[in-house]
């Protein structure tokens, strides 16, 4: 039996010989190569985390002593060392292994967060719960890194830990090279040491009290703290800790264990809020990860475990790929549009842009609230900015698109990556708010396009917008064949039409193929129908209002909320037009989804095509009097049969 396999919970860590620590390292990093490899998932950061996370489990009692991962894909040996090693090859699938901290799983998983620099405040919140309720024994660690200190909801946590003197609260800061400088050298580490013993605070207080007593004393306190700040300074940029009035340790070698467990050992004893800084590589140990520049395999599909190289067949064409292609087609005729993203370049497709125009791309780190703001002053300085962001990051910056940007009526686009469904990453990382949430700002434009020469028309449509806030979202899909519609009706695509067709089918995005699906299923049942695409679906386009008065029923199909979503809003202008035709929203229901594929997940909330059409062909069974006044006979789907196939290649779904 390997070292791993015998560790069950944290306290099997400290039955071992030092030297059988160091085997069970290299056991854990092969075990992360070899696993994640097969599944997808965070490789690189948790390769970076390996001698910290075991530092971790060997100095606090889990789950008596919370340990909090900021941006949580950093937890992997976390689960692994809390019993759950036999479940990674379920890891991001449907009833498995969650990528992130999940209460459910784990006693030793207090939150379940994997939205970045949000674990400084709870780890502040369970500390003083903790200390209120007479639980002196418990001191609370946040893990904190990967960029989540750029954020500045942590540097909110950190102002206001800083006045807790006596709490205690560990803050781990793993940096891994992305947002810190690197280590300065020996003296440094002991300057922190220093600050961190209790004796050192004593003195400090005694000195102050004497000296301010004493004639100039006062001018030579300032002084003398002065010349130590400034030499500290120099040796180590970390000081910024310390002006906050944090104690500080570090910094570290993130790999070498027995410092680490030094640093924490200090650091627990200390009694208050103390920073421990810790240095390491993101993809250490997996020689293909270190060579990675990119992002050191921060996030990887199915790869070889030797390699690194990807198993996945031909590569097919993204979304983010077609954005980031017509950015650069747009940039060089519209040389007023630039370009932001909130520390995610190459996610989201800026990687080109900013190459070729490194004076017109901003990255701002993780500060999406930030992002926004600084947007509305570049839309008001003359030029046209262009943020691309995750769609489940814009929940961040709603206030800012409301009032800053929407208010005051500015030309800002925000493209929308990963919007709808994603799937593998769970609850937090889906896409199906922004309609809901953008939908509620006056004059705001929202386009989602269902291929590529859409979204080629809407981008640009959008960058010569000057007076109002665009939104362009779209899936986590690969690139779909285009389709082509049949007619332009007044802005509206129409993908598919029947001559006086009962249904209205308005999809819009990822959801037009399945509609045209759907459309098919529906006219097997002897149903006629037309499909429409809005392109810009929100405002409801009065054209589309009024295409509702001709039909017997009107079907809307989204990967968004329900609520919300472009399916009330058109039912809204139907009911302000006094249109009294009967409408059915498909979308996603009002709770958090798990982890799962999309398809998995669409079949479960009821969105495949032939789920929809039984659901449309029950509706139209109901409806006996057709509106001219004669019948129509519609036979009904069989519950318990599948609907009749129709081919994928037919409809552009996989």
């Amino acid at each position: 039996m390997s070292l791993l396999e015998s560790i069950h919970q944290p306290s099997d860590l400290r039955a071992l010989q030092r030297p059988q620590l160091d085997e069970l390292a290299a056991e854990i990093r092969q075990f992360l190569i070899s696993n994640v490899s097969r599944t997808g998932g965070h490789l690189g950061p948790n390769l970076g985390v390996v001698e910290l996370t075991l530092a971790l489990h060997l100095t606090f009692d889990s789950p008596h002593d919370p340990i909090i991962f900021d941006t949580g894909h950093q937890s992997y040996v976390h689960k692994m060392l809390t019993g759950r090693g036999g479940e990674f090859a379920s890891l991001r699938q449907k009833d498995g292994l969650s990528g992130y901290p999940c209460v459910a799983e784990s006693e030793h998983d207090w939150v379940e967060n994997s939205h970045a620099s949000t674990a400084l405040s709870w780890a502040e919140g369970l500390a003083h719960g903790f200390q209120l309720r007479g639980e002196t024994d418990r001191t609370v660690v946040a893990v904190i890194g990967d960029g989540a200190l750029t954020g500045g909801m942590a540097w909110e946590a950190l102002n206001n830990i800083a006045i807790a003197d006596d709490l205690p609260l560990v803050i781990v800061v793993n940096d891994n090279g992305r947002s810190y400088a690197p280590t300065v050298g020996g003296l440094s580490r002991q300057l922190g040491a220093i600050r961190t013993d209790p004796r050192y605070e004593q003195t400090l207080e005694t000195i102050k009290t004497q000296m301010r007593r004493a004639r100039f004393g006062r001018t030579a306190y300032d002084v003398l703290h002065g010349m130590k700040s400034g030499l500290k300074d120099i040796l180590a940029p970390q000081e910024m800790f310390s002006d906050l009035g944090l104690k500080y340790l570090g910094p570290i070698d993130g790999h070498d264990l027995d410092a680490l467990t030094e640093a924490l050992e200090l650091a627990k004893g200390f009694g208050g809020p103390v920073i421990v800084h810790a240095i390491t590589k993101k993809g250490h140990g997996f020689r293909a990860a270190e060579l990675n520049k990119a992002d050191h395999f921060h996030t990887v599909g199915r790869i070889d475990a030797t390699t690194g190289e990807p198993l996945s067949a031909a590569v097919q064409a993204t979304w983010t790929d077609a954005f980031a292609q017509q950015m650069m087609e747009i940039a060089d005729d519209h040389p007023d549009v630039v370009a932001l993203t909130a520390a995610m370049l190459h996610p989201v497709g800026l990687t080109r842009f900013a190459a070729a125009y490194p004076e017109r791309t901003f990255d701002v780190g993780i500060a999406e609230q930030h992002a926004m703001t600084m947007a509305a002053g570049l839309a008001r300085a003359g030029l046209h900015p262009v943020f691309a962001v995750y769609s489940t990051f814009l929940n961040r910056a709603f206030d800012q698109l409301l009032l800053d940007v929407g208010l005051h009526k500015l030309g800002v686009t925000v493209v929308l990556d990963r919007a709808g469904i994603t799937g593998p990453d769970g609850a937090s990382h889906n896409g199906i708010w922004d309609v809901s949430l953008a939908g509620i700002v006056p004059g705001l434009m929202l386009a989602s396009p269902r291929d590529q020469p859409r979204l080629a028309e809407v981008l640009t449509q959008a960058v010569e917008t000057s007076d109002a806030p665009t939104l362009i979202r779209y899936s986590k899909e690969k690139l779909p064949d285009p389709m082509p519609a049949v007619v332009r009706r007044d802005g509206l695509d129409v993908l598919s039409a029947d001559e006086d067709a009962d249904v209205l089918l308005v999809a819009w995005g990822a959801m037009c193929a399945r509609a045209l699906k759907v459309a098919d299923l529906l006219r097997a049942q002897g149903i006629t129908v037309s499909v429409v695409d809005p392109v810009w679906g929100l405002p409801i386009s009065p054209a589309l209002v009024e295409m509702t008065r001709h039909h017997r029923l009107i079907v809307t199909i989204e990967d968004n909320l329900i609520v919300g979503g472009l399916g009330s809003h058109l039912e809204l202008e139907m009911d302000a037009a006094g249109i009294e035709v009967p409408t059915r929203q498909f979308g996603v229901p009002q709770r958090y989804l798990q982890p799962a594929t999309r398809n998995e997940i669409f079949a479960e909330i009821g969105l495949t095509p032939q789920a929809i059409a039984r659901e449309v062909t029950e509706t139209m069974t109901a409806f006996i009097e057709a509106p001219h006044g004669g019948r129509r006979e519609v036979s009904p789907l069989t519950h318990g049969e599948p609907a009749a196939e129709v081919p994928s290649e037919a409809t552009g779904l996989s």
